[in-house]
């Protein structure tokens, strides 16, 4: 059992018995399984998910249906039908279990009148806590042209949208399933193309969260940031700022060799937890969860050595100002605690979260401040992305070591 209790998972997953027998019908569930990512359909209940949650010491999990979604009917209007139960049934689960059970509801895509059409409902009447969209929807990918209107949509309300892969476009290669590597290329895909075509820089009231620790993005973001400015011509700084604004979870990606990158890539505060229950077995969800606990604020790591005294601070890291030690006043003078990004402090609404960014008003939080590490964050919803105030401080013309020590200098002063 993890020690990390007051958990939210952004991306647990229900297949209820209704959708359960309409993928069988429809063949998905007794043949190759290839749109549920290559895996058999799990089962799954309320009863079962909240043992899974006190294993893993989760208070909340914000329920999705995976890919297929509605993808598998060709009748528009079916589709429509689909979602609207599914996001139904969510509702229902949710307000039987108040506190345990949040909705991530389900669009009718790739039809984008009829998607927003779902989304303004589930958000408006049935309080859903976002909305799920799939990397790709029968090969039309987010980002595509024409979904202006579901954008909007999802702009005015500051929704967040979990996006979740698919299988790519195309036969699957024999001997990969696509869980494997393909929904990771997918989730790269619709980034890119929330980037590339503004999707993400038009829309800044929508909190986007990419699956699966984005995919390969942390990983491989300055050669898209790179394509990305030489077929548009903007910066490319301009561009990682972008993708920086996006939202992570940590589903099957908290080992030691995906979370360094995730964390050294992404914003602090915008990578959140994620289980993938059921599709992921109780025993990943034990060991990758347990990956976050080893990483309390503060513990040394095996597998970095220890910094020498002098020694420049790595590359995109400052060293801290010496800090001074608050007075027993601090607190009720609302001041943030030391120690990470934010600092969680009692208020009239209870627990607050306050981000420390200047003018970031505070924000309910469900639950304490997960220990595994100062930057997964406990809170729902995320904070609505704010872009940095201060301008370019690396310069492309100067050695990058140069321009962080300097940029560290000027942070300092």
């Amino acid at each position: 059992m993890t020690n990390t209790p007051g958990r939210i998972d952004v991306h647990q997953h229900a297949v209820p018995p209704f959708y359960r027998d309409l993928l069988a019908k429809a063949g998905i569930a007794e043949a190759g399984i290839a749109e549920a990512g290559g895996r058999a359909l799990p089962d799954w209940s309320p009863e079962a998910a909240l043992e899974l949650m006190a294993l893993l010491g989760t208070e909340t999990a914000i329920l999705s249906v995976s890919t297929p979604g509605t993808g598998f009917l060709t009748d528009p209007e079916e589709a429509v039908a689909l979602a609207r139960r599914l996001n139904d049934h969510g509702a229902s689960v949710a307000a039987d279990h108040p506190g345990r059970f949040g909705l991530f509801a389900t669009l009718p895509k790739p039809d984008p009148v009829a998607s927003a059409a779902e989304a303004a409902r589930a958000l408006d009447e049935l309080g859903a806590d976002g909305v799920t969209l799939l990397a790709n929807d029968q090969s039309v990918y987010l980002g595509a042209p024409r979904q202006d209107r579901l954008w909007r949509v999802l702009d005015d309300r500051a929704a967040v949208v979990l996006v979740h892969p698919a299988d790519l476009p195309g036969p699957s290669v024999p001997g990969v399933p696509p869980f494997a590597a393909d929904f990771l290329l997918d989730t790269s895909r619709a980034a890119f193309l929330l980037v590339r075509n503004k999707i993400v820089r038009d829309h800044p009231r929508i909190r986007f969260v990419l699956s699966h620790g984005g995919g390969f993005l942390p990983y491989a973001s300055h050669r898209m940031a790179a394509a990305i400015s030489a077929g548009t011509g903007r910066s490319t700084l301009d561009v990682l700022d972008d993708f920086r604004d996006i939202y992570f979870d940590t589903a099957l990606s908290s080992s030691p060799a995906a979370l360094p990158s995730l964390l050294a890539f992404a914003r602090p505060g915008h990578v959140l937890f994620g289980g993938d229950w059921p599709f992921a077995p109780t025993t990943a969800g034990q060991y990758f969860a347990t990956g976050l606990d080893r990483r309390r604020p503060g513990r040394p790591r095996r597998d970095q050595p220890r910094q020498r005294r002098g020694a420049l601070p790595p590359a995109g890291r400052c060293p801290r100002r010496p800090a001074e030690r608050p007075g027993p006043g601090a607190a009720a003078a609302g001041r943030p605690a030391p120690g990470g990004p934010s600092a969680l402090r009692a208020g009239p609404a209870g627990l607050r979260l306050s981000p420390t960014g200047a003018g970031q008003p505070p924000l309910s939080a469900r639950a304490t401040r997960s220990s595994a590490t100062s930057v997964i964050m406990s809170s729902w919803p995320p904070t609505i992305p704010r872009r940095p105030t201060s301008t370019r401080i690396v310069r492309v013309s100067r050695p990058y070591r140069a321009a962080a020590v300097s940029a560290c200098r000027r942070k300092l002063e």
